[in-house]
């Protein structure tokens, strides 16, 4: 069987950047099982898998626009600390959700200096130019339930 939309397939991967640091990897983990053609995995990733059968292994280069995005400088701002309600001790490279007229947004403090706290809202692998070694290892049928509800409900197809 192939990848296709509304398939889903299990996959082991590594991701690395530019340099060859490992980014993510499923090594030592259950594989990546995922619904195809709904946007659980990025532009890139799926396109690459798309019409692949259990047992291939590729390796894919995703340049950002098929990523995470190109770093968008307007999704940096500064805000007051007093934001920060019930957080002791903000500090650099904690993440936080907002939200925004986009919907749910992760952000990452860049840095606090007195009561001004930077906030980056780009997804930390932003601009990244992101290298895939892939191997399908499985692919089936989605359930009922799965295409209802958008995603994969566990390897075997539990519910949530």
């Amino acid at each position: 069987m192939q990848i296709a939309k509304d398939k889903v397939a299990s996959i082991d991967y590594k991701l690395t950047d530019d340099a060859g640091s490992i980014l993510d990897s499923s090594e030592g983990r259950e594989p990546l099982f995922y619904l195809h053609g709904n946007g659980n995995l990025i532009a890139g990733l799926e396109e690459a898998l798309e019409g692949k059968a259990s047992g291939e292994n590729l390796q894919v280069t995703i340049p950002p626009e098929k990523g995470y995005g190109i770093r968008n400088d307007a999704l940096i701002q500064d805000v007051e600390k007093a934001m920060f309600q019930g957080v002791d001790n903000v500090e650099a490279g904690m993440q936080f959700q907002a939200q925004t007229e986009a919907g749910v947004q992760v952000f990452t403090v860049v840095s606090v200096e007195g009561e001004s706290v930077k906030i980056d809202g780009n997804h930390p692998l932003a601009g990244e130019t992101l290298h895939f070694d892939v191997t399908v290892r499985e692919v089936r049928d989605a359930t009922n339930e799965e295409l209802e509800h958008g995603h994969v409900h566990g390897p075997g197809g539990h519910h949530h």
